[in-house]
């Protein structure tokens, strides 16, 4: 109750009446001000209301205060920090409170002048040589929701260490009194306002060029991308520019979903602005089958995640998993370099020990090096950083089942301009071949056995969710598990201890960073995981499953991941 007096006399005038209305509530009271938003290695994120507990311009300024006394303390101030932001609500002035904070601290700030992808942002740290750089997005989150991400200088999301640092300067900084020399919300490309420069074109620009690069077959493309039927949507997020510039670049015919090009802070033509799921792209599929387009592609709000849905022989479309999508493109990247002679030695995929083991086996069979790391893209951006120093591998390709890739070392965060930029171009070589997408992954299956996947988190809510999910994951680790839906268990890996046992007591390590995931191996590559999400209030259920048939493996991975759902119990 004193934080939430504190506030009332401190935020302006029109900002006065949202707290008052929830004066006599006393449950409201409690999950705004009982607690903060927590600022890990991916920033934070929450519910766009005022309160300790909300993204609003208050909590924005003091998070930047706290980074910015970081760039400051470690010598940094000429470097600076990119600034890029989103459609959602709130989106522009939350990037223009995190620049006048900065700026009126002295530290050099780039500021897009208009929304742009995650990958923009992460390219953008490495294109200036900035330090740090902050996307205002909440990725794929409903409307209600806004975030800060965090990079460090290499581009990828900051490292526990330094995020460590930050957050210390943090705690030691009030919500109010935070001195801030903001831009007006008016800027545009050029303006420039003390030591923040708004920036676009250029950036992006360089941005594609580096796309450009990624192509296996720019010839078959050039010939033949105005007969492809692609429908693109980038569901009213930062997708459009980007994603519709490069494949006019690349004359890549694609038909856009009309309805949903204009930004949309409520997202009204979807339930969830989550490419994941089907029902996110029916408007897509509705212009398909009118075209009779074979694939319908969609980006979430920031670009960093890519939905796909192939049209089968019965003229109906499937949604493809993102397992599916990251294996398909792999298989493009190792395929495609083996047949160019580029194919290397050293060539190496990463992906993160929840991501399909199907991508083991094909590395294994293509003799490419294949690498598993936890969960969080920065986790592969550190295997790219790790390699350019050492030159131990060449990084191709990483990806995660969350429907994010990245192909190329630009940037160091998901990408789903260039996702979508290959998968057409896949879609034109397996043509050009007499081929489908569709068939081979279907031919992938037949060679490697079928692999099915199920995911299912379990929400929690209130200022206890992390306490709840804590009980919940120090249950699972005191119970003994010998089989799930009837498969057995061959070993357990408690990536929080760092330890790892199998069935027959042998004990050894996990050999990653600590982190709260509880992993339980089944024969042939199988797996159920079990991890609370590190940006919402959730626990998140792995489970992959494999069969020599299709149907085998569906029916097992449901009985598996019933028996999963039974643990939390």
């Amino acid at each position: 109750m004193s934080v939430y007096k504190e506030w009332l006399t401190n935020v302006t005038e029109a900002e006065r009446a949202e707290l008052e209305a929830i004066a006599n509530d006393e449950v409201e009271i409690r999950e705004r001000f009982g607690g903060e938003l927590s600022f890990g290695t991916a920033g934070m994120r929450g519910i766009i209301r005022l309160g300790t507990f909300g993204m609003n311009v208050y909590t924005v300024r003091r998070a930047t205060k706290g980074l910015a006394d970081y760039i400051l303390d470690v010598g940094a101030r000429d470097r600076g920090v990119v600034i890029a932001y989103d459609t959602r609500r709130f989106s522009r002035e939350f990037a223009a409170a995190a620049a006048g904070v900065l700026n009126a601290n002295g530290i050099k700030t780039y500021l897009f002048e208009d929304v742009r992808p995650v990958p923009v942002c992460s390219f953008a740290v490495r294109l200036t040589g900035a330090e740090a750089g902050i996307m205002i997005t909440a990725s794929h989150n409903p409307k209600e929701y806004n975030g800060y991400k965090v990079y460090g200088s290499d581009g990828a999301q900051m490292s526990p260490e330094a995020t460590a640092k930050v957050v210390e300067f943090i705690e030691k900084t009030p919500y109010f009194g935070i001195a801030s020399d903001e831009a007006p919300l008016s800027f545009k490309e050029g303006d420039t306002y003390g030591r923040i420069e708004i920036i676009g074109s250029a950036v992006d620009e360089k941005y594609y060029a580096e796309i450009d690069k990624l192509l296996l077959f720019p010839d078959i493309v050039a010939e033949s991308g105005k007969n492809i039927k692609l429908v693109y949507t980038p569901v009213h997020g930062a997708g459009y520019k980007p994603v519709t510039a490069m494949f006019a670049r690349l004359g890549i015919q694609a038909n856009v979903v009309a309805e949903q090009v204009a930004p949309d802070p409520d997202f009204s033509t979807v339930k969830v602005p989550n490419p994941e799921n089907k029902e996110t792209l029916s408007m897509g599929i509705e212009l398909g089958k009118k075209i009779g387009a074979d694939v319908v592609l969609g980006t979430d709000p920031d670009s960093d995640r890519l939905g796909v849905a192939l049209r089968l022989e019965d003229g109906e479309y499937a949604p493809l998993t993102g397992n599916q999508i990251g294996i398909l493109l792999m298989d493009h990247i190792i395929s495609g370099k083996a047949e160019k002679g580029t194919l290397g030695a050293k060539a190496a995929v990463v992906k993160t020990i929840v991501t399909s083991t199907l991508a083991d086996r094909i590395c294994a069979a293509r003799h490419t090096n294949v690498f598993n790391v936890l969960t969080g893209f920065k986790f592969i951006g550190e295997k790219i950083k790790e390699w350019e120093e050492t030159g131990e591998y060449e990084y191709i390709f990483g990806f995660e089942e969350s429907f994010g890739s990245l192909a190329g070392t630009y940037a160091r965060d998901k990408d789903a301009v260039a996702a979508a930029v290959l998968f057409a171009e896949m879609m034109l070589y397996l043509a050009s071949r007499g081929t489908t997408v569709y068939k081979r992954l279907k031919e992938i299956y037949s060679e490697f056995g079928w692999y099915v996947e199920r995911n299912a988190s379990v929400q929690y809510a209130g200022l206890d969710a992390m306490r709840d999910m804590a009980a919940v994951m120090a249950k699972l680790r005191s119970e003994k598990v010998c089989g799930i839906g009837g498969v057995e268990v061959v070993g357990v890996r408690d990536y929080l201890s760092g330890k790892t046992r199998s069935a027959s007591g042998e004990e050894g390590e996990t050999g990653l960073p600590r982190s709260d995931v509880m992993y339980y191996e089944l024969p042939d590559k199988q797996f159920v995981v079990f991890r609370p999400s590190g940006t919402e209030p959730k626990l998140k259920i792995y489970v992959l499953v494999f069969a020599s048939g299709e149907e085998t493996a569906e029916e097992k991975a449901d009985r598996v991941m019933r028996s999963a759902k039974e643990m939390l119990k």
